[in-house]
């Protein structure tokens, strides 16, 4: 078997629960990049997005002391000149970065991010995160395995890489001899993870009398949980139910309608329905939001009113669905051509035995229902929010044609589109998705005290959430020339400065030069090379 194949029957959800293929993908290398950490730092002049939900407000500067925030200090009002006195006094040795015009954020937390693809190296995949200003990433399942990922987080922590600070979960059972049948197995595996190191626990449903136990250790041992609830599982353990036993959060959107049923228990499955048909799976899955209560129904409201007394976190990855709702656009991301390895776009195309490349025979009719299914899961996300719910931002990029770092931003974009406004889209990717992680005492805001994660963009993100993709966003001059703008200029993680553009850059070498060594074009499914 090769490493592609083995690599896709790992990540296939009906063998989740195998021991992972350790060590698989090219660990990152030692870091070259980046300047500092200073004895201290002074951003000037910049715009704050603190993360909180507070407008923005500026001009500040901001005072950082090796890794920690230690002043953030507003000195002035737009359009009149800053009083020099106002400002926080440079001494011998201090670094300075004026960002008069810019725009200062909390560095962006990713609850759904996967260190792992195939033949991917991770540099490749953190540069993606660090130049799209990801500074926290949870990567739920480790499918490199635990011990890989766990030392990867200490480099990061040591700043030794160039990467984001990785809280890796472990998908539950991972790592196994044999199946785990009794609570006490349960309970003694969940135990044995938290003394390796691990952040969390992830599930895919369970019996309910080992949920139950392994969700009990967790919280004992402070673990973080959250559930990918596999249709294999839901009919037995749905977000209620898991939610009531402990479970802090979800990923996706299963079990979330099923427990919205109210004239049915399972879902209405074809009678010559299987599972392991990937366009059957997904296409009936496009039409299951229709089967729910409809939106503020008597049991739609006592859902959401449930979930949101157990202070549960929803995190949707609306992303990791979009190629249901348009796969030609999609599969024409402007950034493929440049950002994309030849082994994803491999992985990316319609394969009956790879997952999530399920576009066999992928039309309007399954398009159709997906857009509709969209309406009513977005409704629930965005009134979950409005009543003071937590919603976070993950990705689980690097499947169906969603490339990691480009996909936080188009995240952010789809919570746009799901009615959030875009302070409420920065305060997900930042402030809610530290609190789910357990970590808001760390970072998620600027904050003095906090560690010192920014975004810095020269462009307003609230005006257009688009100027913080790597490829910038397009805007006609008064001159009527076309330009890009925006795109991060740094993404700065405990106090170093990263040039993001750079980061970028290196990413696209290394796309070239896979291209070159392969003689790679990227070509339009079932036809050739795109013109």
């Amino acid at each position: 078997m090769n490493k592609r194949a083995l690599w896709l029957l790992v990540f296939t959800p009906l063998l989740l629960l195998s021991a992972p293929v350790a060590g698989q993908n090219p660990a990152a290398p030692d870091r070259q990049e980046g300047e500092g950490p200073y004895d201290r730092l002074i951003l000037r002049g910049a715009t704050l997005i603190d993360g909180t939900g507070a407008p923005p407000f500026g001009p500040v500067d901001i005072v950082v002391e090796g890794d920690r925030i230690a002043d953030i200090r507003s000195v002035g009002v737009p359009g009149v000149p800053i009083d020099p006195r106002r400002r926080p006094e440079a001494t011998p040795g201090d670094r300075e970065i004026d960002l008069e015009g810019h725009y200062v954020l909390p560095g962006f937390v990713d609850l759904h991010g996967h260190l792992a693809g195939p033949e991917t190296p991770a540099e490749y995949i953190l540069k993606l995160w660090m130049g799209h200003g990801i500074t926290t990433s949870a990567d739920p399942g480790s499918g490199n395995g635990i011990r890989w990922m766990l030392d990867h987080s200490e480099r990061s922590d040591n700043n030794q890489i160039t990467a984001p600070r990785l809280l890796p979960s472990v998908s539950f059972g991972q790592g196994q001899d044999g199946p785990i049948a009794t609570p006490e197995q349960a309970r003694a595996w969940v135990a044995e993870m938290a003394d390796l190191g691990a952040h969390g626990i992830k599930f895919f449903g369970l019996r309910p009398d080992l949920m139950s136990a392994a969700l009990d250790e967790a919280a004992r041992r402070g673990l973080y949980t959250t559930m990918h609830h596999a249709q294999l599982n839901v009919a037995w353990m749905n977000v209620i139910d898991s939610a009531r036993l402990g479970l802090t959060s979800m990923q996706h959107w299963y079990g979330l309608p099923e427990a919205l049923f109210e004239d049915r228990v399972v879902q209405d499955y074809p009678l010559d329905y299987n599972y392991n048909d990937e366009q059957q799976r997904f296409g009936e899955a496009g039409r299951l939001w229709a089967q729910a209560a409809p939106p503020f129904s008597d049991r739609w409201n006592a859902v959401m009113n449930e979930l949101l007394e157990l202070d549960f976190t929803l995190v949707p990855t609306f992303h990791a669905y979009e190629t249901t709702r348009d796969f030609m656009r999609m599969a024409r991301a402007e950034w493929h051509e440049e950002y994309t390895l030849p082994s994803l776009w491999r992985f990316y195309q319609p394969n009956r035995t790879a997952h999530a490349s399920y576009w066999f025979y992928w039309g309007t009719e399954e398009e159709v229902a997906w857009k509709r299914n969209y309406q009513l899961w977005m409704t629930f996300v965005n009134e979950f929010k409005n009543r003071g719910g937590r919603v976070a931002v993950g990705t689980d990029s690097g499947y169906s044609f969603n490339l990691y770092g480009f996909s936080f931003v188009r995240e952010m974009e789809l919570l746009r589109e799901a009615g959030f406004h875009p302070l409420e889209v920065i305060r997900s990717a930042t402030l809610l998705g530290a609190q789910s992680l357990g970590v808001a005492d760390q970072v998620g805001t600027v904050e003095v005290g906090k560690m010192a994660d920014f975004v810095v963009v020269d462009e307003n993100p609230l005006a257009n959430l688009k100027v913080l993709y790597g490829i910038g966003a397009v805007k006609l001059g008064a001159d009527n020339q076309v330009r890009r703008v925006g795109g991060i200029k740094y993404t700065i993680k405990d106090g170093i400065v990263y040039d993001a553009k750079q980061l970028l850059a290196d990413v696209r070498a290394m796309v070239r030069a896979a291209k070159d060594r392969e003689g790679f074009e990227i070509t339009q499914p079932g036809r050739g090379p795109y013109q």
